[in-house]
């Protein structure tokens, strides 16, 4: 029922949302130089690898390190990108990763090889079990602020507690996270009480 319903909104969103997806990708062709995508091997379910779609929000000089691994990350993002990053409108070509059955909107976020460290965590705990998302547990909580562990324990406790109700409860903190821009750099986060009891 998780992937019925992945399937069906993420195809009503890519239609509805069509038009901003092409001004966007206008917008960043005609205001830096390099692609308007940036693609990137993550690993998903199972640890499985696979290539993650998002609208590119950094030079093309800025280096391939983990975002959490910046001190100065604002000075490799454009203006444009700074905008869709606090907004999360880099995260919309992720639509195609869950129609093609990567991704799910909820779990796990998925890890580059960069972030090695927390792939071998989550596979040791479980939390590579389930299909990744655009956001989840972790991405509520902290999201670049969380130490690897930290962000591993999460995602094991998700998997381990899957549900509709998680869900929807994770899916209404994302847009207040959303809405707040928390965590968009190395600032804390928090997660409701009611998500917290859901996952215990």
């Amino acid at each position: 029922m998780k992937r019925f319903f992945d399937l069906l909104l993420a195809i009503f969103l890519f239609i509805l949302l069509l038009l901003p997806l092409v001004t966007i990708a206008l917008i960043i062709k005609l205001t830096s130089k390099g692609p308007i995508l940036f693609i990137q091997v993550r690993y998903g379910r199972n640890s499985r690898p696979f290539k993650l779609y998002k609208f590119r929000s950094m030079t093309d000089s800025a280096p391939q390190i983990a975002n959490s691994k910046f001190t100065d990350i604002q000075n490799y993002i454009t203006p444009f990108g700074m905008f869709i990053r606090k907004t999360s409108l880099d995260e919309l070509p992720q639509l195609w990763n869950i129609i093609k059955g990567d991704m799910s909107f909820i779990g796990p976020r998925p890890m580059a090889i960069t972030d090695i460290k927390v792939i071998k965590l989550r596979k040791k705990n479980g939390g590579d079990s389930v299909l990744p998302g655009i956001s989840g547990l972790a991405q509520v909580n902290g999201r670049n602020n969380l130490s690897d562990e930290d962000k591993a324990t999460y995602d094991a406790k998700y998997a381990a507690h899957l549900s509709f109700i998680v869900d929807m409860f994770l899916t209404v903190q994302t847009v207040f996270s959303v809405l707040k821009r928390e965590g968009v750099f190395k600032k804390a986060g928090t997660i409701s009480e009611d998500v917290q009891h859901n996952i215990k």
